[in-house]
């Protein structure tokens, strides 16, 4: 089976050769350009799976790269890398619909786990369509598929960098338990229904507004539902008889990560939010 090959357009000479030097030894093809024009040109000469994309480039930046490769048929997937965190250029990169994204300085497992998950998503992931991209107020319609919710996860993680590692750890695993169950339950695993996500950001709380496209439900009448069962062996149980995705305490941990959690009276939309003091 031939190598993946993959793109590394990086200005900075020493990134880019660290990021060689690591892929090339898990034997990727690999092929390194210094801007944004000369990456183009190659993807317009070359067919490659994966581009390793820095952001701010001289001639040509990572993002406008980005927007003309998305003109093409069937364009490779995009790990972002750059030092720039801010909100407006993570959402930027969501927008152009990069795969991932990677925060310099570059870790090697880091790099290797993101290029490993990339490779392996379908090649026609469904865009993620970005409403409100302000730094304290984003809003985003993710298509209901696994891999458009490890993209979305990965980005979101970014958006907290300010913030304590406990913080951070307590609102991802709330994040992700509320995020499958309405990609899960209300979107049925279809990308062609998409959930609604709202993150506001305030001097003294995060605060997170997740809207599935089901008609609701009822705890009460879920037996796999977390909140049911405090046993986690009778509720991983139960998932996996009914061929579900294995789960944790579900709803209880969510309840036990965040400060206030609210749902709306047909439960297919749900607040939590995350005091910060």
């Amino acid at each position: 089976m031939p190598a993946k090959r993959i793109l590394v357009a990086e200005d900075d000479s020493t990134t880019r050769h660290w990021i060689v030097e690591i892929l090339r030894a898990e034997k990727f093809a690999v092929t390194a350009v210094a801007d944004g024009r000369a990456a183009l040109q190659k993807l317009r000469q070359s067919k490659f799976d994966l581009v390793v994309l820095d952001v701010w480039m001289p001639k040509m930046n990572g993002l406008d790269v980005l927007a003309a490769m998305h003109r093409k048929k069937s364009p490779p997937k995009v790990i972002v890398i750059t030092s720039d965190d801010t909100p407006g250029t993570l959402l930027a990169a969501v927008r152009e619909q990069a795969h991932n994204y990677l925060a310099k300085p570059v870790e090697r497992q880091t790099l290797l786990t993101l290029v490993c998950e990339s490779l392996g998503q379908k090649s026609k992931v469904p865009p993620i369509e970005v409403i409100s991209a302000r730094p304290e107020w984003v809003e985003l319609l993710v298509p209901c598929s696994m891999d458009c919710a490890t993209r979305l996860e990965n980005f979101m993680m970014q958006l907290e960098a300010g913030l304590s590692e406990e913080v951070r750890n307590s609102v991802a695993q709330a994040f992700h338990e509320l995020l499958m169950n309405a990609i899960e339950w209300g979107g049925k695993l279809n990308p062609k229904r998409k959930v609604r996500i709202s993150y506001l950001r305030a001097k003294r709380m995060l605060l997170y507004r997740i809207a599935d496209p089901g008609p609701g439900f009822n705890f009460a009448d879920l037996d796999h539902a977390a909140i049911s069962h405090v046993d986690s062996i009778e509720h991983g149980l139960i998932r996996e008889k009914k061929g579900l995705r294995p789960g944790g305490f579900g709803l209880v941990l969510v309840k036990a990560k965040v400060d206030e959690l609210i749902y709306n009276e047909a439960q297919n939309e749900v607040v939590f939010v995350k005091y910060l003091d």
